[in-house]
């Protein structure tokens, strides 16, 4: 990745930075990445973008020109520019692997190190994270709603500009897409590269026998009729079952592509006239600005598609403009060299935040299935918590209300945050994208299907632990009794 601007920032973060270092308020801090609600309305969500906020930490730093720059806006004291001109994230980060199934109120990245340092990169990691998992999430329900079909994320013409474009070919590619039509993401990501023909391509020729000839000839190994640009079944099934019954001949196979019209009913005449001419072997893909929804009913509907192309919906997230990830102060060096727990406080109880710093832990059943997850406490003066197979548990609602739960562990307790960056260095291997995605899909396995449908999804626990809501509890109290 090429260098990262520090600039990239949110303009408050570094006016606030510049009254910490002038009032000497540059204190150890943690703070915590997470989201409020499932977009989609959804059951689930697909954590996508660590690696490449991770590469990006490397080289996020300020030019001499991106000095210069700062100076010119007239608002920052010449000393503390000198401070920022060697900014770089020093601290440690945590965060769960990407590709984790993940859901509202636990945190997905923990950043710990000096108050401004993880200030400025703020706006960094909620910009990367959060379109990133939109676009994986998007996917995934895509990949599902196809039975777990063949995807081609088919976007570029749609994506929000350049790097909208390459940040969706990756986040798709993580949440179920088997290859882009993306050529710069192919070479960036190592993702598959796909495509078929365009209308021009056949409206370029005399007729449309002589361009599916031309393209059969040329790419007689990858072979896609696009059929829809005349008419569907008087003309451009005809002509590919005349080129394709040559290719067959020659121990090739071939396909053809739908982009118009009622896709089920044309896919299912095309699928017959297919058989009836012997090509039982030739394949169908459908595009035009296909959803999950509409993938379920044609999947539902016996559809005979074997093959989907998704743009649009899949790479702008559709119908949800953003996820709702943000990054929150979690706690402070007092001034002692002991962390304080803090808390954001709010009328709305789903916006009030949980204090500390925190773990999060995936239970699951004798059966591997997930059951909940839990917040628990790192700190303290008791020591990190830890569940534990075999123990029993009172877990609590995040909100710090009344509904709780008794838990028993029958299988596994899975702790999901890592660490991932040891003061500013690496401190593990990324795995590959191909790993990602099937972290993915062997994820979603583990969940039972009523998290997973597209309509009144099943929700997820997610709670907090005793010594957390107790946590919580007292500084609700403390805070109202200063009020």
């Amino acid at each position: 990745m090429n260098h990262i601007s520090a600039l990239f920032t949110d303009f408050y973060s570094l006016t606030m930075a510049q009254g910490y270092w002038k009032k000497g308020l540059n204190p150890f801090a943690v703070f915590e990445m997470f989201f409020r609600r499932q977009p989609f309305s959804g059951g689930f969500s697909v954590f996508a973008g660590l690696g490449t906020l991770l590469e990006a930490l490397k080289t996020f730093s300020y030019s001499p020109e991106d000095m210069a720059y700062l100076e010119s806006v007239g608002i920052f004291e010449k000393a503390f520019l000198d401070y920022l001109k060697d900014f770089r994230f020093s601290g440690d980060l945590w965060a769960m692997d990407e590709g984790t199934v993940v859901f509202p109120q636990e945190p997905l990245i923990r950043t710990q190190g000096d108050l401004i340092q993880c200030q400025i990169i703020e706006g960094l990691l909620l910009n990367i994270i959060n379109f990133q998992s939109l676009i994986a999430t998007k996917t995934a329900r895509i990949w599902l709603a196809s039975d777990k079909g063949s995807l081609m994320e088919f976007g570029l013409r749609r994506a929000q500009g350049y790097d909208g474009a390459m940040s969706a070919s990756r986040a798709a590619f993580i949440g179920g897409a088997v290859g882009t039509s993306n050529v710069l993401a192919g070479k960036e990501f190592g993702i598959p590269v796909m495509g078929t023909m365009a209308h021009s391509w056949v409206m370029a020729h005399q007729s449309e026998e002589a361009a599916f000839e031309a393209y059969a000839d040329m790419y007689p190994d990858r072979t896609i009729f696009l059929i829809d640009t005349y008419d569907t079944l008087k003309s451009g099934a005809l002509n590919a079952i005349k080129v394709g019954k040559k290719l067959i001949a020659q121990g090739k196979n071939f396909g053809v592509r739908l982009d118009s019209g009622d896709i089920h009913y044309l896919s299912v005449e095309v699928r017959r006239l297919f058989d009836a001419a012997g090509l039982t072997t030739a394949t169908i893909a459908v595009s035009n600005d296909l959803d999950e929804t509409i993938i379920q009913t044609l999947t539902n509907g016996g559809a005979p598609i074997d093959s989907w192309g998704v743009g649009t919906n899949m790479v702008t997230g559709g119908n949800e403009a953003a996820f709702t990830g943000v990054y929150k102060l979690a706690a402070r060096d007092d001034g002692t060299g002991n962390l304080t727990p803090v808390m954001k406080f709010s009328d709305n109880p789903e916006k009030t935040t949980n204090p500390a710093v925190k773990q999060v832990w995936r239970i699951k059943d004798s059966q591997g299935m997930t059951v909940a997850d839990v917040l628990s406490r790192e700190d303290g003066p008791e020591g990190p918590e830890k569940l534990a197979a075999g123990e029993n548990y009172v877990l609590w609602h995040p909100s710090a209300d009344y509904r709780h739960f008794h838990h028993t562990v029958e299988g596994a307790v899975e702790p999901l945050l890592k660490i991932r960056i040891v003061q500013g260095q690496a401190a593990t291997a990324f795995p590959s994208l191909k790993e990602i995605q099937r972290k993915v899909q062997i994820g979603l396995e583990s969940f039972d299907t009523s998290y997973k449908r597209l309509l009144n999804p099943h929700i997820y626990k997610v709670s907090i632990t005793q010594r957390l809501r107790n946590l919580k509890l007292d500084l609700i109290k403390n805070y109202l009794g200063d009020l």
